[in-house]
Protein backbone atom coordinates (compact mmCIF):
# COMPACT_ATOMS: atom_id res chain seq x y z
CA UNK A 1 0.00 0.00 0.00
CA UNK A 2 1.12 3.58 -0.60
CA UNK A 3 2.24 5.19 2.42
CA UNK A 4 0.02 7.49 3.63
CA UNK A 5 0.79 10.50 6.38
CA UNK A 6 -0.04 9.69 9.93
CA UNK A 7 -3.39 10.89 11.19
CA UNK A 8 -5.24 11.49 14.72
CA UNK A 9 -8.49 11.52 14.70
CA UNK A 10 -11.29 12.42 17.94
CA UNK A 11 -14.57 9.97 18.35
CA UNK A 12 -17.43 12.78 17.94
CA UNK A 13 -20.45 11.33 19.39
CA UNK A 14 -23.34 12.46 17.49
CA UNK A 15 -25.97 9.95 18.03
CA UNK A 16 -26.30 7.16 21.34
CA UNK A 17 -23.13 4.75 21.97
CA UNK A 18 -23.92 1.62 23.96
CA UNK A 19 -24.12 0.60 27.61
CA UNK A 20 -21.48 -1.67 27.89
CA UNK A 21 -19.37 -1.51 24.82
CA UNK A 22 -20.85 -5.55 24.33
CA UNK A 23 -23.89 -6.68 25.10
CA UNK A 24 -26.70 -3.90 26.24
CA UNK A 25 -28.48 -1.56 24.16
CA UNK A 26 -29.76 2.22 24.44
CA UNK A 27 -32.40 4.47 23.19
CA UNK A 28 -30.56 6.58 20.57
CA UNK A 29 -33.20 8.92 20.91
CA UNK A 30 -32.11 9.78 24.66
CA UNK A 31 -28.60 10.37 24.06
CA UNK A 32 -27.50 12.51 21.06
CA UNK A 33 -24.05 14.83 22.37
CA UNK A 34 -24.50 16.84 19.15
CA UNK A 35 -28.21 17.49 19.67
CA UNK A 36 -28.57 21.08 18.75
CA UNK A 37 -25.75 21.93 17.50
CA UNK A 38 -25.02 24.39 14.40
CA UNK A 39 -22.84 25.53 11.79
CA UNK A 40 -20.89 27.64 14.52
CA UNK A 41 -20.84 25.02 17.44
CA UNK A 42 -19.32 22.66 15.06
CA UNK A 43 -16.88 25.23 13.56
CA UNK A 44 -15.70 26.30 17.43
CA UNK A 45 -15.14 22.43 17.84
CA UNK A 46 -13.51 21.97 14.93
CA UNK A 47 -11.21 24.86 15.86
CA UNK A 48 -10.42 23.68 19.27
CA UNK A 49 -9.57 20.17 17.93
CA UNK A 50 -7.70 21.70 15.00
CA UNK A 51 -5.48 23.85 17.53
CA UNK A 52 -4.27 20.75 19.88
CA UNK A 53 -3.13 18.81 16.14
CA UNK A 54 -6.45 16.57 15.78
CA UNK A 55 -6.91 16.49 11.89
CA UNK A 56 -10.62 15.59 12.24
CA UNK A 57 -13.53 13.60 14.06
CA UNK A 58 -14.74 10.12 14.01
CA UNK A 59 -18.79 11.12 13.55
CA UNK A 60 -20.67 8.22 15.73
CA UNK A 61 -23.88 7.63 14.36
CA UNK A 62 -26.53 5.86 15.60
CA UNK A 63 -29.77 6.47 12.61
CA UNK A 64 -31.32 9.30 15.34
CA UNK A 65 -34.18 10.87 12.82
CA UNK A 66 -31.84 14.27 13.28
CA UNK A 67 -28.56 12.49 11.87
CA UNK A 68 -28.40 13.37 8.13
CA UNK A 69 -29.04 17.35 9.70
CA UNK A 70 -26.32 16.99 11.83
CA UNK A 71 -23.95 15.34 9.15
CA UNK A 72 -24.71 18.00 6.36
CA UNK A 73 -23.85 20.66 8.66
CA UNK A 74 -20.83 19.29 10.27
CA UNK A 75 -19.27 18.57 6.69
CA UNK A 76 -20.16 22.04 5.42
CA UNK A 77 -18.40 23.22 8.18
CA UNK A 78 -15.06 20.68 8.26
CA UNK A 79 -14.80 21.72 4.56
CA UNK A 80 -14.10 25.73 5.31
CA UNK A 81 -11.49 24.41 7.77
CA UNK A 82 -9.23 21.66 5.89
CA UNK A 83 -10.65 19.21 8.81
CA UNK A 84 -11.66 15.42 7.82
CA UNK A 85 -14.60 13.30 8.86
CA UNK A 86 -15.45 9.96 8.61
CA UNK A 87 -18.95 7.74 10.23
CA UNK A 88 -18.54 5.47 12.32
CA UNK A 89 -21.53 3.32 12.07
CA UNK A 90 -23.00 2.21 16.29
CA UNK A 91 -24.28 -0.89 15.82
CA UNK A 92 -24.60 -1.29 19.26
CA UNK A 93 -26.73 1.58 19.56
CA UNK A 94 -28.82 0.62 16.84
CA UNK A 95 -29.09 -3.32 16.43
CA UNK A 96 -32.84 -4.04 16.59
CA UNK A 97 -33.58 -1.51 19.45
CA UNK A 98 -35.68 1.62 18.83
CA UNK A 99 -36.14 1.80 15.25
CA UNK A 100 -34.38 -0.84 13.97
CA UNK A 101 -30.94 -1.80 12.34
CA UNK A 102 -28.60 -0.61 10.30
CA UNK A 103 -28.62 -2.22 6.82
CA UNK A 104 -26.21 -2.89 3.72
CA UNK A 105 -28.51 -0.44 2.52
CA UNK A 106 -29.28 2.14 4.57
CA UNK A 107 -25.43 2.12 5.06
CA UNK A 108 -24.61 2.39 1.93
CA UNK A 109 -26.91 5.66 1.28
CA UNK A 110 -24.98 7.38 4.02
CA UNK A 111 -21.46 6.93 2.76
CA UNK A 112 -22.55 7.03 -0.76
CA UNK A 113 -24.09 10.47 0.03
CA UNK A 114 -20.77 11.94 1.79
CA UNK A 115 -17.84 10.44 0.32
CA UNK A 116 -17.79 12.96 -2.45
CA UNK A 117 -18.06 15.98 0.39
CA UNK A 118 -14.62 17.97 0.61
CA UNK A 119 -14.16 17.17 4.04
CA UNK A 120 -14.34 13.47 3.44
CA UNK A 121 -11.50 11.37 4.71
CA UNK A 122 -10.06 9.31 1.87
CA UNK A 123 -7.30 6.97 2.20
CA UNK A 124 -4.96 4.75 0.26
CA UNK A 125 -3.74 4.78 -3.17
CA UNK A 126 -7.44 4.69 -4.52
CA UNK A 127 -8.39 7.76 -2.36
CA UNK A 128 -11.36 5.73 -1.08
CA UNK A 129 -13.43 7.34 1.70
CA UNK A 130 -12.84 5.67 5.34
CA UNK A 131 -15.67 4.24 7.31
CA UNK A 132 -15.97 2.69 10.33
CA UNK A 133 -18.41 1.16 13.08
CA UNK A 134 -18.53 0.82 16.70
CA UNK A 135 -19.35 -2.86 16.93
CA UNK A 136 -21.40 -4.97 14.86
CA UNK A 137 -19.44 -8.05 13.72
CA UNK A 138 -22.44 -9.36 13.05
CA UNK A 139 -22.98 -7.67 10.25
CA UNK A 140 -19.28 -8.42 8.42
CA UNK A 141 -21.48 -9.69 5.46
CA UNK A 142 -23.48 -6.50 4.90
CA UNK A 143 -20.30 -4.49 5.14
CA UNK A 144 -18.84 -6.90 2.72
CA UNK A 145 -21.63 -6.25 -0.42
CA UNK A 146 -21.26 -2.15 1.44
CA UNK A 147 -17.41 -1.99 0.51
CA UNK A 148 -18.61 -3.29 -3.27
CA UNK A 149 -21.09 -0.57 -3.56
CA UNK A 150 -19.70 2.32 -2.03
CA UNK A 151 -15.62 1.69 -2.34
CA UNK A 152 -14.88 2.44 1.64
CA UNK A 153 -12.06 2.06 2.99
CA UNK A 154 -13.46 -0.03 5.97
CA UNK A 155 -11.67 -0.03 9.59
CA UNK A 156 -14.19 -1.35 12.14
CA UNK A 157 -14.01 -1.80 15.58
CA UNK A 158 -14.72 -5.10 16.53
CA UNK A 159 -13.11 -5.91 20.17
CA UNK A 160 -15.77 -7.41 21.37
CA UNK A 161 -14.15 -10.51 19.44
CA UNK A 162 -12.06 -11.71 21.99
CA UNK A 163 -9.89 -13.90 20.78
CA UNK A 164 -7.39 -14.67 17.72
CA UNK A 165 -8.99 -16.88 16.34
CA UNK A 166 -12.19 -16.09 16.12
CA UNK A 167 -10.96 -13.04 14.84
CA UNK A 168 -8.44 -14.09 11.72
CA UNK A 169 -11.33 -15.09 9.67
CA UNK A 170 -13.57 -11.88 10.64
CA UNK A 171 -10.72 -9.48 9.03
CA UNK A 172 -9.65 -11.15 5.85
CA UNK A 173 -12.41 -8.75 4.32
CA UNK A 174 -11.52 -5.51 5.65
CA UNK A 175 -9.03 -2.62 4.66
CA UNK A 176 -8.37 -2.14 8.62
CA UNK A 177 -9.48 -2.67 12.48
CA UNK A 178 -9.41 0.01 15.20
CA UNK A 179 -9.22 -1.68 19.00
CA UNK A 180 -11.48 0.24 21.93
CA UNK A 181 -9.64 -2.16 24.23
CA UNK A 182 -7.59 1.38 25.96
CA UNK A 183 -8.46 0.66 29.27
CA UNK A 184 -6.50 -1.09 31.81
CA UNK A 185 -8.05 -4.45 33.36
CA UNK A 186 -7.33 -4.17 36.56
CA UNK A 187 -4.72 -1.81 38.96
CA UNK A 188 -1.70 -2.08 36.73
CA UNK A 189 -1.31 -0.04 33.81
CA UNK A 190 -2.50 -1.02 30.20
CA UNK A 191 0.33 -2.27 27.85
CA UNK A 192 0.34 -2.74 24.21
CA UNK A 193 -0.33 -6.75 24.35
CA UNK A 194 -3.42 -6.41 23.13
CA UNK A 195 -2.33 -3.66 19.77
CA UNK A 196 0.19 -6.32 19.32
CA UNK A 197 -2.81 -8.80 18.82
CA UNK A 198 -4.26 -6.73 17.17
CA UNK A 199 -1.52 -6.45 14.33
CA UNK A 200 -1.02 -9.56 14.10
CA UNK A 201 -4.19 -10.13 12.97
CA UNK A 202 -3.67 -8.03 9.65
CA UNK A 203 -1.75 -8.25 6.00
CA UNK A 204 0.61 -5.86 4.92
CA UNK A 205 -2.23 -3.77 2.95
CA UNK A 206 -3.68 -3.82 6.75
CA UNK A 207 -4.19 -0.41 8.51
CA UNK A 208 -4.07 -0.70 12.42
CA UNK A 209 -6.16 2.28 14.01
CA UNK A 210 -4.88 2.77 17.94
CA UNK A 211 -7.58 3.85 20.46
CA UNK A 212 -6.34 6.25 23.09
CA UNK A 213 -8.42 7.47 25.97
CA UNK A 214 -8.03 9.24 29.32
CA UNK A 215 -10.22 8.25 31.73
CA UNK A 216 -13.44 6.23 32.27
CA UNK A 217 -16.18 6.59 34.94
CA UNK A 218 -19.73 6.14 34.47
CA UNK A 219 -22.91 6.29 36.81
CA UNK A 220 -25.81 5.73 34.69
CA UNK A 221 -28.79 4.19 36.78
CA UNK A 222 -31.30 4.45 34.00
CA UNK A 223 -29.20 2.48 31.71
CA UNK A 224 -27.39 -0.13 34.70
CA UNK A 225 -24.10 1.29 34.06
CA UNK A 226 -21.94 1.89 37.27
CA UNK A 227 -18.21 1.03 36.93
CA UNK A 228 -14.79 2.68 36.42
CA UNK A 229 -11.26 1.44 35.14
CA UNK A 230 -7.99 3.13 36.20
CA UNK A 231 -7.24 6.13 34.94
CA UNK A 232 -4.30 7.49 36.63
CA UNK A 233 -1.23 7.38 34.31
CA UNK A 234 -3.59 6.39 31.15
CA UNK A 235 -3.83 9.85 29.18
CA UNK A 236 0.70 9.76 29.27
CA UNK A 237 0.91 6.38 28.99
CA UNK A 238 -1.63 5.57 26.06
CA UNK A 239 0.58 8.39 23.73
CA UNK A 240 4.17 6.63 25.03
CA UNK A 241 2.67 3.83 23.83
CA UNK A 242 1.53 4.82 20.22
CA UNK A 243 5.52 6.10 19.69
CA UNK A 244 6.52 2.21 20.34
CA UNK A 245 3.27 1.03 18.64
CA UNK A 246 3.22 3.70 15.27
CA UNK A 247 0.22 3.14 14.75
CA UNK A 248 -1.16 4.09 10.62
CA UNK A 249 -4.05 6.04 12.62
CA UNK A 250 -4.90 7.13 16.02
CA UNK A 251 -8.46 7.66 17.57
CA UNK A 252 -8.93 9.25 20.64
CA UNK A 253 -11.62 7.89 22.71
CA UNK A 254 -13.62 10.82 23.13
CA UNK A 255 -14.05 14.13 22.08
CA UNK A 256 -17.61 14.03 23.94
CA UNK A 257 -19.04 11.03 25.38
CA UNK A 258 -19.73 12.57 29.21
CA UNK A 259 -21.46 9.61 30.18
CA UNK A 260 -18.42 7.47 30.29
CA UNK A 261 -16.09 10.42 31.57
CA UNK A 262 -13.52 10.13 28.99
CA UNK A 263 -14.49 13.56 26.90
CA UNK A 264 -11.37 15.89 26.23
CA UNK A 265 -13.96 18.40 24.68
CA UNK A 266 -15.97 21.48 26.10
CA UNK A 267 -18.99 20.24 28.11
CA UNK A 268 -22.20 20.71 27.09
CA UNK A 269 -24.41 19.94 29.72
CA UNK A 270 -27.60 20.14 27.73
CA UNK A 271 -26.49 16.94 25.75
CA UNK A 272 -25.56 15.23 29.11
CA UNK A 273 -27.19 11.68 29.81
CA UNK A 274 -29.44 11.76 32.62
CA UNK A 275 -27.13 10.60 35.67
CA UNK A 276 -24.10 12.61 34.17
CA UNK A 277 -24.92 15.99 35.68
CA UNK A 278 -23.94 14.49 38.82
CA UNK A 279 -20.09 13.65 37.90
CA UNK A 280 -19.64 16.14 34.77
CA UNK A 281 -21.04 19.43 35.38
CA UNK A 282 -17.85 20.77 37.46
CA UNK A 283 -15.73 18.32 35.80
CA UNK A 284 -13.61 19.95 32.68
CA UNK A 285 -11.32 18.28 30.53
CA UNK A 286 -10.61 20.62 28.31
CA UNK A 287 -6.92 20.93 29.56
CA UNK A 288 -6.10 17.47 28.68
CA UNK A 289 -5.96 18.94 25.20
CA UNK A 290 -2.54 21.17 26.01
CA UNK A 291 -0.73 18.08 25.84
CA UNK A 292 -2.18 16.99 22.41
CA UNK A 293 0.45 19.27 20.44
CA UNK A 294 3.45 17.64 21.51
CA UNK A 295 2.31 13.98 21.60
CA UNK A 296 1.04 14.43 17.96
CA UNK A 297 3.72 16.00 16.51
CA UNK A 298 6.08 13.18 18.42
CA UNK A 299 3.85 10.65 17.01
CA UNK A 300 4.16 12.03 13.49
CA UNK A 301 7.43 12.74 13.76
CA UNK A 302 8.80 9.54 15.36
CA UNK A 303 10.76 11.36 17.54
CA UNK A 304 9.47 12.86 20.55
CA UNK A 305 12.91 14.65 21.50
CA UNK A 306 12.63 17.47 18.67
CA UNK A 307 9.27 19.18 19.64
CA UNK A 308 9.80 23.11 20.77
CA UNK A 309 8.30 24.39 23.69
CA UNK A 310 6.36 28.11 23.09
CA UNK A 311 4.85 27.59 26.18
CA UNK A 312 5.88 26.68 29.54
CA UNK A 313 2.22 25.14 31.06
CA UNK A 314 1.23 23.45 34.34
CA UNK A 315 -1.74 20.44 33.65
CA UNK A 316 -3.23 18.26 36.45
CA UNK A 317 -5.82 16.00 36.84
CA UNK A 318 -7.44 13.67 39.40
CA UNK A 319 -10.73 13.29 41.36
CA UNK A 320 -11.71 15.64 44.30
CA UNK A 321 -12.84 13.07 47.04
CA UNK A 322 -10.29 10.74 48.67
CA UNK A 323 -11.99 7.64 47.85
CA UNK A 324 -12.85 6.60 51.37
CA UNK A 325 -14.39 9.90 52.09
CA UNK A 326 -18.03 9.14 51.08
CA UNK A 327 -20.40 6.58 49.51
CA UNK A 328 -19.08 4.17 46.64
CA UNK A 329 -22.59 4.80 45.11
CA UNK A 330 -22.29 1.44 43.94
CA UNK A 331 -19.62 1.67 41.22
CA UNK A 332 -17.25 -0.94 40.85
CA UNK A 333 -13.80 -0.89 39.32
CA UNK A 334 -13.87 -3.17 36.20
CA UNK A 335 -17.06 -4.34 34.54
CA UNK A 336 -18.05 -7.79 34.42
CA UNK A 337 -17.16 -10.58 33.27
CA UNK A 338 -13.65 -9.08 34.34
CA UNK A 339 -12.76 -9.39 38.18
CA UNK A 340 -13.77 -6.40 39.77
CA UNK A 341 -12.13 -4.39 42.63
CA UNK A 342 -13.46 -1.71 45.16
CA UNK A 343 -13.21 1.31 42.74
CA UNK A 344 -10.39 3.15 45.14
CA UNK A 345 -7.90 0.23 44.20
CA UNK A 346 -8.46 1.04 40.80
CA UNK A 347 -9.08 5.48 41.14
CA UNK A 348 -5.98 6.47 43.02
CA UNK A 349 -5.74 9.33 45.62
CA UNK A 350 -3.00 11.03 43.26
CA UNK A 351 -2.48 14.12 41.40
CA UNK A 352 -2.31 13.54 37.74
CA UNK A 353 0.50 15.92 37.19
CA UNK A 354 2.13 16.81 33.76
CA UNK A 355 4.62 20.21 33.58
CA UNK A 356 5.75 21.01 30.24
CA UNK A 357 8.87 23.07 30.25
CA UNK A 358 11.78 25.03 28.03
CA UNK A 359 14.99 23.42 30.12
CA UNK A 360 15.36 21.13 33.41
CA UNK A 361 12.64 22.52 35.96
CA UNK A 362 11.85 22.20 39.81
CA UNK A 363 8.48 21.37 40.69
CA UNK A 364 6.51 22.27 43.90
CA UNK A 365 3.72 20.77 44.91
CA UNK A 366 1.42 21.47 48.57
CA UNK A 367 -1.37 20.43 48.84
CA UNK A 368 -3.71 22.57 51.44
CA UNK A 369 -0.82 23.65 54.77
CA UNK A 370 0.69 20.54 54.51
CA UNK A 371 4.39 20.13 53.42
CA UNK A 372 5.71 20.67 49.99
CA UNK A 373 6.72 17.68 47.52
CA UNK A 374 9.23 18.71 45.27
CA UNK A 375 10.15 16.83 42.12
CA UNK A 376 12.69 17.51 39.09
CA UNK A 377 11.64 18.27 35.28
CA UNK A 378 14.29 16.89 33.82
CA UNK A 379 13.58 17.33 30.01
CA UNK A 380 12.53 20.13 27.88
CA UNK A 381 9.01 19.46 27.09
CA UNK A 382 6.22 17.21 29.12
CA UNK A 383 7.12 15.66 31.87
CA UNK A 384 4.89 13.23 33.69
CA UNK A 385 4.05 13.10 37.44
CA UNK A 386 1.75 10.60 39.53
CA UNK A 387 1.80 12.22 42.96
CA UNK A 388 0.18 10.48 45.84
CA UNK A 389 -1.97 12.87 48.41
CA UNK A 390 -1.13 10.74 51.55
CA UNK A 391 -4.28 11.65 53.34
CA UNK A 392 -3.87 15.28 52.39
CA UNK A 393 -6.91 17.68 51.80
CA UNK A 394 -7.23 21.45 50.49
CA UNK A 395 -6.63 23.83 47.77
CA UNK A 396 -3.37 22.58 45.63
CA UNK A 397 -0.86 24.80 44.48
CA UNK A 398 2.24 24.38 41.72
CA UNK A 399 5.39 25.98 41.32
CA UNK A 400 7.75 25.46 38.93
CA UNK A 401 11.33 27.24 39.26
CA UNK A 402 15.43 27.69 37.96
CA UNK A 403 17.77 28.43 39.25
CA UNK A 404 16.34 29.87 42.45
CA UNK A 405 13.96 31.67 40.38
CA UNK A 406 9.85 31.06 40.22
CA UNK A 407 9.03 31.04 36.48
CA UNK A 408 5.60 29.26 36.55
CA UNK A 409 2.92 28.87 39.40
CA UNK A 410 -0.92 27.83 39.43
CA UNK A 411 -3.47 27.32 41.90
CA UNK A 412 -5.72 23.71 41.26
CA UNK A 413 -8.50 22.07 42.21
CA UNK A 414 -9.52 21.29 46.30
CA UNK A 415 -9.15 17.98 47.24
CA UNK A 416 -11.96 17.71 49.94
CA UNK A 417 -13.67 14.92 51.70
CA UNK A 418 -16.66 17.33 51.84
CA UNK A 419 -18.70 14.74 48.62
CA UNK A 420 -21.63 16.17 47.06
CA UNK A 421 -24.57 14.12 47.60
CA UNK A 422 -22.10 12.15 49.95
CA UNK A 423 -21.09 10.17 47.02
CA UNK A 424 -17.17 10.43 46.01
CA UNK A 425 -17.12 11.67 42.45
CA UNK A 426 -14.68 9.39 40.43
CA UNK A 427 -14.37 11.50 37.15
CA UNK A 428 -11.25 13.53 37.06
CA UNK A 429 -11.07 18.13 37.13
CA UNK A 430 -8.72 18.82 34.73
CA UNK A 431 -6.76 22.11 34.80
CA UNK A 432 -3.63 23.92 33.89
CA UNK A 433 -1.76 27.32 34.38
CA UNK A 434 -3.46 28.74 31.21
Amino acid sequence: MQAQAKAVFAHFIVGALDLDHEHSLIDPRQVGNAYGYNTTTYTQEMNLASAAGIDGFAMNIAGDAWTEDQLDTAYAAAASLNFKLFISFDHAANDGAFGGSFTAANITAYINRYKGEPAQYLYGAKAQPVASTFEGPAHAADWVSVQQMTGCFFIPDWTSIKGAQDAQSMFANVNGVLSWDVWPDGPTGISTMIDTAWKSLLGPDQVYMMGVSPWFYTNLPAYSKNWLWRGDNLWHDRWQQVLEVQPDIVEILTWNDYGESHYIGPLHSENFPTGAELYAADNPHDAWRDLLPYYIAAYKNGNSSSIPVTEEKIIWAHKINPADSGSAAGTVGNQSPQATYSPGQLNLDAINLDVIVQEPSQVTVQIGDNPPSVWQANVAGPNHFLIYWNGQTGTVTYTVSRNGQTVLSTTGATITSDCVNGRVNWNAVVGSSS
